[in-house]
């Protein structure tokens, strides 16, 4: 039998209330953002013409709701919009009328729509996003990252270009670039593409590299990352020919084993970052088929965390580099002040730096999903390219608002758990639309603060 004290705090029944309550108060200061950074305009001039009939909703309307969806996390099934439509708190707090709410055969023909004229627009929105970000930053060097990203589709239903991947699941292989955790284009692709596939890889980077220079500088120093899947003599000489530098993994083959075993003990040298200490060995390599010799780095581990390791726990990597050449690179280098770069210690840093360009992929994973819903390729590229946009946005929103209260570095689903997932009131008084959070929420998460930084981001132009 309850004591007395605890009588008043026992809850008798359940009743509905007519009151406007959401679970996603959070996605209000998202919605906000997109709409301040003047992103919505471009979306209609570019994908605008997808609208047939003028009693449809407007694109920008539905890109709107797709990159909540995807923010949201709640579910990763279209069919989940069926559920958005019938809330009217989730629709007041994204700011949009309750009729207004997508279903998800709505979606799923929105993106059926696509022709691979469109779909390609999206990469031309990527590198716009990418320039604004550049000229928010202004860095010196611009140092970008190549890599595949398998995406597992082995349990989905038999889709156009669901292919084996070398990680011995069946789904799609994406070639994407990144910049300081940020995806700034892609090619999508089947599972059978291997990461230097064709000359797609070279395009890719000779496409950005122009883009750069007419936008940002033309004397800008850009540095190239890639694992051991790029290594191709051609792909160096392209980019040597664009001027730019590279660092890429190599392949130890049986006499750089054994010339690390020949090497005397006072010919290494030891590099360390922070508890990490890695052997070194420099020398030039020029493979059986190369008119050149590049510079080269023989490494391997000395401790892992704080355990040093026995020699046979050592695994030998190798990997290859333009820096320190007397190319044009250095030049650049040297002129922007930062010739730590064509220094051993500053290379393997940068080649140890990949693994940061390996989190962006783990970060989209865990904003979006791998499988894809649509039977045929295009659909499915074209929500992969939506997802690929709404990450980018994402995580610019993360750093232009939330850095104060939740780190850059955090992935979607802590943001969603502490940020989106806030209870809140949405009332109508003096003509005005009110979001309504408990007290605690508005202190902890400083969401006036917030709010305030969402009403007036760095607008995003088209350059």
């Amino acid at each position: 039998m309850a004591r007395r004290d605890e009588k008043g705090n026992v809850i008798d029944r359940v009743e509905a209330t007519s009151d406007t309550l959401t679970s996603r108060g959070g996605l209000s200061l998202f919605v906000r953002y997109l709409r301040n950074i003047a992103i919505y305009p471009v979306l209609e001039r570019l994908f605008g013409s997808i609208r047939k009939n003028a009693k449809g909703q407007p694109v920008s309307e539905i890109f709107k709701q797709v990159f909540c969806f995807l923010l949201d996390g709640a579910s990763r099934h279209l069919v989940y919009f069926d559920a958005l439509k019938k809330d009217e708190g989730y629709a007041a707090a994204i700011e949009t009328a309750p009729d207004q709410m997508l279903s998800s055969h709505a979606v799923k023909r929105f993106f059926r729509a696509f022709s691979w004229y469109r779909i390609w627009l999206f990469r031309t929105l990527l590198k716009q996003l990418f320039l604004w970000r550049l000229k928010i930053q202004k860095p010196k060097v611009v140092v970008l990252g190549m890599d595949t990203m398998v995406m597992d589709n082995d349990e989905a239903r038999k889709r156009h270009g669901v292919e084996p991947t070398y990680k011995q699941v069946n789904g799609f292989q994406p070639l994407q670039l990144t910049w300081e955790g940020l995806i700034i284009d892609a090619v999508f692709r089947g599972g059978s593409k291997h990461s230097n596939d064709g000359d797609t890889a070279l395009k890719m980077v000779t496409h950005i590299v122009k883009f750069i220079r007419k936008h940002y500088g033309e004397e800008v120093p850009i540095i190239m990352r890639l694992d051991a899947g790029f290594f191709d003599q051609e792909l160096f000489k392209g980019f040597e020919k664009l001027k730019i530098g590279y660092i890429c993994g190599g392949r130890v083959y049986d006499e750089l084993k054994a010339l690390a075993e020949q090497a005397e003990t006072g010919q290494w040298r030891q590099y360390r970052n922070g508890r990490q200490v890695w052997d070194y060995l420099e020398l030039g390599d020029r493979r059986g088929t190369w008119k050149a010799f590049r510079r080269a780095f023989l490494c391997r581990p000395v401790t892992e965390g704080r355990q040093r390791l026995l020699d046979y726990a050592r695994p030998l990597s190798i990997f290859y580099t333009n820096l320190g050449m007397g190319q044009a690179i250095d030049e650049r280098l040297a002129a922007a002040g930062r010739e730590h770069y064509l220094e051993a210690e500053g290379i393997i840093a940068g080649y140890h730096g990949r693994g940061a360009d390996e989190l962006v992929h783990r970060g989209w994973k865990d904003f979006g999903f791998e499988e894809l819903p649509f039977m045929r390729f295009a659909p499915n590229a074209a929500l992969y390219y939506t997802m690929l946009v709404a990450f980018f946005l994402f995580e610019c929103f993360k750093e232009d608002v939330c850095g104060e209260v939740i780190p850059v570095e955090a992935y979607a689903t802590t943001l969603r758990r502490r940020l989106i997932d806030v209870a809140a009131k949405i009332v109508r008084h003096a003509g005005k639309i009110i979001l309504k959070v408990a007290a605690a929420a508005m202190e902890q998460l400083q969401f006036a603060a917030l709010w305030a930084k969402s009403s007036a981001p760095p607008r995003f132009a088209w350059a």
